[in-house]
């Protein structure tokens, strides 16, 4: 069914808690069914697709309707639900069942409401991965009360940001990142994490409140999460979530991950970002798995895989950042100890060179995926079906697709490039509506135009380039605002930036339009931003060879000619921010009025000497 959100205000008061909390076991049995379905089909993607259906309760509280069943459970409720790890500190691991999260959830939540928390408030929570992060957000839940996550890296104008336009009421921080908020204290209530904080409440009085029996009365459509965008190409978006959309919407990345009851599920993410939503709550829950979170921190390829080796991990996900780490150890040495039954990647697209060597030394596909803050799992590579090179996968069973020409919005046939978008009225194949896709956002809250600019005609549009095969295989070209033209030709940067990224001596790369042209003329040209790899020296050789070495890769119009070494700015995500190099590079073409910078390295034939370069001492 197709519902707008109703919401009550935030600081008003709303429904006694223990209106209509009593289980409703009928919205239980629906996600159950829902969920054993996928199960039973895991490694049947045409049935899954033809079958499945999202169950979609008017009244829906995920902790009363699902995770309380789990927890009430005679077996289930004493299965590990949560492992917090310290790969440094192994004596420090924290290890809670089923049954002992959801009253430790339920004493935070009696807690909480007597500092005055009800439905309706927002709530921002900025934990690291430790027990409280789960305790408040379960007894969030429980209150009916909407989160606001947010991550620990965050500045003291990230916060004032979050907590004004997301209209927070109360905030639960590290007692180490209080001082963040001190200029702007006031019109919320401050709760503090760790040793006492002057003037905050501290969270260890929750430890001898009474446990809250009831929960909130929520409809599905009630706001539960208010996410801000990573912000890789422009100002955070305010992406809202309800009771169904991410809790129930996240069946579709229990399925794509290929998650099964009593599995351990390690997600390499940091709190308060949607990923970390997606695979150390919601998708890994809803399989009944243990979930692994492994503590902030420097982590290395060791720790992680002595981490993976010791929790017996059996289903993994990691950033693309993460898995060009792990690339580089030697994983071969650590196949019987590694017993994985899943891998998979998303965030941003895997090289397909790690992914090979990640294969070659496990035995195991790394399988990729594509989603949003605004959606659950899209796409995917799903169990027991062929990882086709370079391709993130086939639509996910409760989303329908299809390729749109951004400039007629006409669908378009097979191999030609144009928008990702999701039908908004979808049908089956005998013109039965299927719904709105349930995993998909209610909007940007507070932002109707940005809202009317995805959500129109039919469609979501999620502003990413692709191209599809017969076979329904989808490949990511790049974001539609990261596309430019050069020498009267579409460039697409992440082709070329998977074609640079195939040489030893790339660790990371971004490609963006560089203004001046050929020979310092009128339009762009492609210039990358390198992250050289450890021993690579910044040289002119280096970069020959670099450039040289994807040339043949690529069309002519998008061979690169310019290219700079260093760092790359990145969003508190890990995401590389190129917006950031976009504006940084037209301010440097106007400062150095059009000509080469000192820091670059420009050419106008690769060819023009003979030689090679290698690691330094290599």
């Amino acid at each position: 069914m197709v519902r707008r959100m109703t919401e009550t205000t935030p600081g008003t008061a709303g429904s006694p808690i223990g209106e209509g909390s009593g289980s409703t076991g009928d919205a239980h049995e629906a996600l159950r069914r829902a969920r054993d379905l996928l199960l039973e089909l895991r490694e049947d993607y045409d049935a899954a697709r033809r079958r499945f259906r999202w169950p979609d309760p008017a009244e829906f509280n995920w902790v009363r309707d699902w995770f309380d069943h789990l927890a009430a459970d005679a077996d289930r409720g004493t299965r590990v639900a949560l492992w917090v790890v310290d790969p440094a500190r192994p004596q420090d691991d924290v290890r809670l069942t089923f049954a002992e999260l959801a009253h430790r959830s339920r004493q935070v939540a009696h807690w909480l409401s007597g500092l005055g928390v009800q439905r309706g408030d927002r709530v921002l929570v900025m934990l690291d991965n430790q027990v409280e992060l789960w305790e408040t957000l379960l007894a969030c839940m429980r209150l009916g009360a909407a989160v606001i996550p947010a991550a620990i890296q965050l500045s003291s104008a990230d916060l004032r940001d979050r907590i004004e336009r997301g209209a927070a009421r109360f905030v639960v921080a590290r007692s180490e990142d209080t001082p963040k908020f001190t200029d702007h204290l006031g019109g919320w209530t401050p709760i503090a994490v760790g040793p006492g904080v002057v003037g905050w409440h501290d969270y260890a009085g929750s430890l001898s409140a009474p446990p809250l029996v009831d929960v909130a009365w929520t409809e599905g459509e009630h706001t539960l999460l208010l996410y801000f965008t990573s912000g890789t190409t422009a100002r955070p978006k305010l992406v809202e979530h309800t009771h169904a959309s991410y809790p129930i919407g996240h069946l579709s990345t229990m399925f794509w991950i290929g998650l099964r009851p009593g599995d351990v599920h390690l997600n390499v993410a940091s709190p308060g970002w949607a990923k970390h939503a997606w695979s150390t709550i919601f998708a890994p829950w809803n399989a009944e798995a243990t979930v692994v979170a492994v503590r902030s921190g420097r982590l290395d390829a060791r720790a992680l895989l002595t981490t993976m080796a010791r929790c017996r991990v059996t289903s993994f996900c990691a950033l693309p950042t993460v898995w060009r780490m792990l690339a580089e150890a030697d994983l071969e040495a650590w196949r019987d100890r590694i017993v994985v039954r899943e891998l998979v990647g998303a965030g941003e697209r895997l090289p397909q060179a790690v992914a090979e060597r990640v294969a070659r030394a496990w035995g195991v596909p790394v399988r990729e995926g594509f989603g949003q803050t605004e959606t659950t799992a899209q796409i995917g590579t799903t169990p027991g079906q062929p990882a086709v090179p370079g391709s993130m996968g086939r639509a996910l069973p409760g989303y329908e697709v299809a390729v749109l020409d951004p400039a007629t919005g006409r669908e378009l046939p097979d191999g030609l490039q144009g928008e990702l978008c999701l039908r908004l009225a979808p049908q089956d194949a005998d013109g039965t509506p299927l719904g709105r896709p349930l995993g998909l956002m209610t909007g940007y809250r507070n932002d109707e135009s940005r809202t009317a600019q995805t959500m129109y005609d039919g469609f979501y549009h999620t502003g990413d380039i692709v191209r599809r095969d017969p076979d329904g295989h989808l490949w990511h070209i790049g974001r539609a605002d990261e596309l430019f033209r050069a020498q009267q030709a579409q460039v697409a940067p992440f082709e070329i930036e998977t074609a640079l990224i195939a040489h030893p001596a790339v660790a990371e790369v971004a490609v963006v339009p560089s203004p001046g042209g050929v020979a310092g003329g009128d339009g762009v040209v492609p210039k990358a931003f390198v992250t050289l790899a450890e021993g690579w020296p910044p040289t002119e050789q280096t970069a020959r060879d670099i450039l040289r070495s994807a040339s043949g890769s690529v069309a002519a119009s998008q061979r690169v000619t310019r290219i700079e070494f260093g760092a790359l700015p990145k969003t508190l995500a890990g995401k590389i921010r190129r917006v950031t190099l976009r504006e940084q590079e037209a301010r440097r073409r106007v400062e150095f009025s059009g000509a080469q910078g000192p820091s670059e390295f420009w050419f106008t034939d690769l060819d023009d000497e003979s030689g090679g370069a290698g690691p330094v001492g290599g």
